[in-house]
């Protein structure tokens, strides 16, 4: 997951346009190290970036609560999800 987050910021340094797709993959890199709380960050900074947030980004959250068993904010994140009008799959 540090790998992930360094190399994220290695491509904003470089002025590379972040996409849905690199912060979705370092918020799963996030998930898989059990850093629930480094991939909401990311989710608050694609926000705050006007990158998109759509089902696959916010699942790599969820995910990421589930296995650090925050599942209040997995919770919260699928409440985002609805407020935002992010399609929920199943």
């Amino acid at each position: 997951w540090g790998e992930a987050l360094r190399f994220l910021a290695e491509m904003a340094s470089a002025h590379v346009d972040l996409d849905t797709i690199a912060y979705c993959a370092a918020i799963s890199a996030c998930g898989q190290g059990g850093q629930w709380d480094h991939a909401l960050r990311l989710l608050s900074e694609m926000a705050s970036a006007h990158v998109e947030l759509d089902t696959i980004t916010y699942n790599a959250g969820v995910s990421a609560c589930e296995k650090c068993g925050q599942w209040e904010q997995a919770l919260r994140l699928f409440v985002e999800m609805g407020s935002a009008h992010v399609e929920l799959n199943t």
